[in-house]
């Protein structure tokens, strides 16, 4: 044992010099990971739609929401993260072993549905903004992004697709660039972002569980375990923490740096967002913005030709990452619920059943379009029913944390316990708010 210790620190001793050899970018990609990618597709269309309208109706004065919902997001993010780092499943293979198949059944077709209405949703958008930039069939559109997107999970080496990912991130930065081309008055914008403000209304309530949904979602919580897992079986150094505990330190330390970082960048997105809306949409008095392409297309009156392009490129970019984490997290909930043989880096006749309800989520989702349901209020309250849907999710892993049959020596405690299970509280409280806000 002593001396499998000394070749795995003699292992990271090696890669730490590797990456230091390297350049700043390039050592700043090899230690983002799961988390960052996770982190960057919660700003998907539906979350662009969502801040959008948030931004317009609400003004500065919602800006708050996403500095309050940060600690609430890294914390059971990390949780998830852990739940796959430790036990070598993902959260539905845990589910599957360890609680009454109705349960897990439950759970999995839970998601399975709202990320094939949120995949809808986001390739609607996307086909929009295209449409809004060079004209064309929409539909055409739907369908191009849909197959562009399975066809890069199911042919793409796994590795070399994650580096796809890592880059697309990028389409994030349209954003800052977009909030730096609108004349935002920055001190109002500030104290919309420090100081809490609530208002008693079913306006208000809406809004706050659809930006609660966008950033705490279900698919987030199955995407990041599973990617832990995944990252663990292409290590061959790498094994469960409950098997191997001396690497715990090490990966514990590694999850908490990349989900915040990710978590941070995300939410700095959003805000960036956010005070856009505000300071052209809502200031002009354009509030109803019921998805991110209407958003695109207010903003350029008000802020100009360039505004808008950036705004629509980056709703195609970001759908280009959330899509494949949405029809992905889908695959994994289902696969490990259903016991069979899951993840990414196995080839598609090695895992036949897996990629099939992964391109199913996708088909399903194109689908959407030939329904009566509107696909621009889709987009919106996607994020509504994915807060719903995360409630009872979030119950599950925290419950799942604190066994020692499922995560051996390392129980989650202490302060991240303590913030997952506020998290849950919180999500839960807002969806009784919404619900009386409804009733009454």
């Amino acid at each position: 044992m002593e001396h499998l210790h000394e070749d795995i620190s003699a292992e990271v001793s090696e890669k730490q010099s590797n990456i230091r050899a390297k350049g700043p970018f390039q050592r700043f990609l090899h230690t983002i990971g799961p988390g960052f990618i996770t982190g960057a597709s919660d700003d998907d269309p539906s979350g662009i739609g969502t801040y959008s309208q948030a931004g317009a109706q609400l003004g500065f004065d919602v800006g708050w929401t996403m500095v309050f919902t940060l600690p609430l997001m890294v914390a059971i993010q990390e949780i998830a993260a852990r739940i796959g780092r430790t036990t070598g499943r993902g959260i539905s293979g845990n589910l599957a072993r360890h609680y009454p198949p109705p349960l897990i059944y439950f759970v999995a077709l839970l998601l399975f549905a709202a990320n094939v209405i949120n995949i809808g949703a986001d390739l609607s958008a996307m086909a929009d903004a295209l449409r809004l930039l060079v004209g064309g069939p929409s539909s055409l559109y739907v369908v191009a992004f849909g197959l562009a997107c399975v066809l890069a999970i199911v042919f793409l080496d796994y590795s070399r697709y994650v580096t796809v990912l890592k880059w697309t991130t990028l389409s994030l930065f349209a954003y800052v660039v977009a909030a730096f081309l609108a004349d935002i008055p920055w001190g109002e914008a500030l104290k919309g972002v420090v100081l809490p403000h609530m208002e008693w209304s079913r306006a208000f309530f809406t809004t706050f569980l659809a930006i609660l949904g966008t950033t705490i979602s279900p698919y987030l919580f199955f995407w990041q375990a599973s990617q832990e897992v995944e990252e663990e079986t292409i290590d061959p150094k790498a094994k469960p923490l409950k098997r191997a505990p001396w690497q715990a330190r090490g990966a514990f330390q590694r999850i908490r740096a990349d989900t915040l970082v990710g978590m941070a960048f995300s939410n700095l997105i959003a805000i960036a967002i956010i005070v856009t809306t505000a300071a052209t949409l809502h200031k002009a008095g354009v509030t109803d913005i019921n998805s991110s392409s209407d958003a695109a297309k207010a903003l350029e009156p008000v802020a100009g030709k360039f505004a808008f392009v950036i705004f629509a490129m980056g709703i195609i970019g970001t759908g280009l990452l959330a899509v494949p984490v949405l029809a992905g997290s889908a695959a994994f909930a289902v696969g490990e619920a259903c016991r069979w043989p899951v993840g990414l880096e196995r080839k598609p006749k090695a895992a036949m059943a897996f990629y099939a309800t992964l391109a199913a989520a996708v088909a399903l989702g194109m689908g959407i379009m030939l329904t009566p349901i509107d696909p621009i209020k889709a987009l919106y309250w996607s994020a509504v029913i994915n807060g719903i849907c995360a409630v009872p999710v979030m119950v599950v892993m925290m419950l799942m944390t604190g066994r020692s049959d499922i995560m051996g020596k390392f129980p989650v405690e202490g302060w991240l316990r303590f913030l997952g299970w506020l998290a849950t509280i919180v999500m839960g409280l807002s969806v009784v708010g919404l619900a009386l806000q409804w009733a009454f």
